[in-house]
């Protein structure tokens, strides 16, 4: 069996705008001392020029290889292209706002020394602005991107990882294909589910191979000042709901909302009375709020599914009637 050290690592940062270049910068810079050093990194420009620009000329980006994304427009296809230039047998991605502890690639890699494992991926902590706001609870931090209270806190086989922080072994992307653009982020939209449409398919493709949840392998992803909002926190579980509804078409309910049902029924439940029991006892007033936002952000989230749920309805009715129109007489 080859030696995770023996195993050639790229990591891709797929990157649309300048707001973000100091992170960008960071996240170079961090990947840079890593513990294990990545064969390559490779950094995907999204339909920006004067980014593409910017970071081809960039001193603090040197050794990284600058791509621009020429596919469609949006994370997918920058993922994807990403993946069509990478020369490593293990392809990581990484956000381009998120710093990797020294060991990141350290602890993804150590997930392949067994050979069933196809695909690992770790924990993903909130960089928050001005510390969490005391009313967000942590069941809710996929809102931001990151790993929420209830995911396993040892290493373990999952259905699903989190595109800030992920990797596959070069094969998946025989098994599964790529990234599905018609369902991936778009500059600031909030509607995204590629990450965990792709990895279903995977697990749902590779028999008895292994996604790999390995917390121990951590990125620390900044939060900005708007997202840290209700206004945001609103409009997110929304656009999540949504998105699920879409991801939930292409590889089924049962697999698609797996995660979710266990997550409402033990994960919610639990938070909403650790807050309750919080406020009661004093241990921390703003736990009343923590247990109406976890309540407030699954209605919202099921509302937001039941809404992409009927758009799919409709858009299928529509396309069947268009389909049956188009055939010829005969046909019908």
């Amino acid at each position: 069996m080859t030696a995770p050290m023996d195993l050639p690592v790229s990591v891709i940062i797929c990157a649309y705008t300048e707001a973000r270049w100091t992170d960008l910068r960071a996240a170079i810079a961090a990947l840079r001392t890593q513990q294990v050093p990545p064969h390559e990194m490779i950094v995907v420009v999204d339909h920006n020029p004067a980014l593409f620009e910017r970071a081809s000329a960039e001193p603090a980006l040197e050794g990284a290889r600058v791509l621009a994304n020429t596919g469609p427009r949006g994370l997918s296809g920058a993922r994807n292209a990403g993946v069509a230039h990478a020369r490593g047998a293990i392809l990581a991605f990484l956000d381009d706002d998120a710093i990797p502890e020294p060991d990141w690639l350290a602890r993804l890699l150590e997930a392949y020394r067994d050979p069933r494992v196809i695909a690992a991926g770790g924990a993903i902590e909130p960089l928050w602005p001005a510390g969490r706001p005391r009313w967000f609870p942590e069941e809710f931090d996929w809102v931001v991107g990151c790993t929420y209270r209830g995911v396993p806190t040892a290493p373990t086989p999952v259905q699903r990882l989190i595109g800030c922080n992920m990797s596959f072994r070069r094969e998946a992307f025989d098994l599964a294909g790529s990234f599905r653009s018609e369902i991936g982020q778009v500059g600031d939209d909030l509607m995204r589910s590629d990450d965990t449409e792709f990895t279903i398919r995977l697990w749902q493709r590779c028999g008895d191979r292994v996604l790999l949840f390995v917390p121990q392998a951590r990125v620390r992803h900044r939060v900005t000042e708007g997202r840290a909002s209700w206004a945001y926190f609103r409009s997110r579980c929304y656009a999540e709901g949504f998105s699920k509804a879409q991801m939930a078409r292409l590889v089924g309910s049962r697999d698609g909302l797996a995660a979710e049902r266990d997550y409402v029924a033990r994960t919610l439940p639990a938070g909403v009375a650790r807050g309750l029991a919080e406020s009661v006892t004093g241990r921390d007033t703003a736990g009343i709020r923590r247990s109406g936002a976890i309540l407030a952000g699954l209605a919202i989230t099921g509302f937001g599914y039941v809404s992409g749920a009927l758009v799919g309805r409709l858009d299928a009715q529509r396309r069947q009637g268009l389909a049956q129109y188009l055939l010829p007489r005969g046909a019908r």
